[in-house]
């Protein structure tokens, strides 16, 4: 089952979907703030992530995007930024004036940053999501417009430091986090292009327990350990170290195969 932290009891509680089989999700990002603030994408990560978890339990996702009227001129780049980042588009959007609601009803969770609650609906968990700044991206004024500035090679690197964190804890993404971030996503891509040349092994029961457990918390920070940990234990084959790594990456969203086919 999917547990979230939700912001009224303070508790994990499981998500209920109102209409079996559909997860409603409505996102509340709130407006680019000056300087290095990526509170906004990191809410749409929190998004995506759900989602994919939520497949996982094969459970079909509708999203909302909510923001006021005034920041619709931000879409745009939001929308690039969040592409970078291997961010799937929502299913909808809509202005924060009555926008709980998705199809045939309100939402199942609300996703909104720490300064931002979702409405006055009291169906479905609300899920608080720390606030999150980039550091070292140069020249900050522009920073709605080009959010990636200094990472445009491998934008995964932020996506990958974002969930690093616990979504409910601030995220401060230094250039030193997001260097680190740049390592260990190559070197992942690089083993699983090796690993992939060996014989194929089912994944240990309990790496699959242990990615289901964090999938089923939406705790990615626990499945980036998990990897960490894999990437060098010698008494797991590298054909299961293989499926291990492709399974996780289809919640944490890293493009790990990238590398598959390429000469060395």
């Amino acid at each position: 089952m999917l547990r979230l932290l939700d912001a009224r009891t303070g508790s994990y509680d499981e998500v209920r979907p109102a209409r079996p089989g559909l997860l409603r999700v409505r996102a509340d990002v709130p407006g680019a703030a000056a300087g290095p603030d990526i509170t906004w994408l990191r809410v749409l990560l929190v998004a995506d992530l759900l989602a994919r978890a939520a497949e996982l339990r094969n459970l079909q996702v509708f999203t909302v995007l909510v923001a006021d009227g005034e920041l619709a001129g931000q879409l745009p780049a939001w929308e690039r930024a969040a592409d970078a980042l291997g961010i799937r588009p929502p299913a909808g959007r809509a202005g924060s004036s009555g926008a709980s609601a998705s199809p045939d009803g309100p939402a199942d969770v609300h996703l909104a940053s720490y300064d931002t609650w979702p409405g006055d609906d009291p169906s479905g968990l609300a899920v608080r999501v720390g606030a999150a700044h980039i550091n070292g991206t140069g020249d900050h004024s522009e920073l709605s417009t080009d959010v990636l500035t200094g990472f445009a090679q491998d934008p995964l690197a932020v996506r990958f430091a974002l969930m690093s964190v616990p979504a409910h804890q601030s995220a401060d993404l230094t250039s030193r986090v997001l260097a680190s971030g740049h390592q260990a996503v190559g070197d992942w891509r690089r083993r699983v292009a090796r690993w992939a040349e060996q014989p194929s092994r089912p994944i240990p029961a309990h790496l699959a327990v242990m990615a289901q457990t964090a999938f089923d918390n939406l705790d990615t920070a626990a499945a980036i350990a998990l990897l960490r940990g894999l990437a060098g234990d010698e008494s797991v084959p590298d054909g299961a170290k293989f499926e291990t790594f492709l399974y996780v990456d289809r919640v944490l969203g890293l493009n790990l195969p990238s590398d598959i086919g390429k000469a060395n």
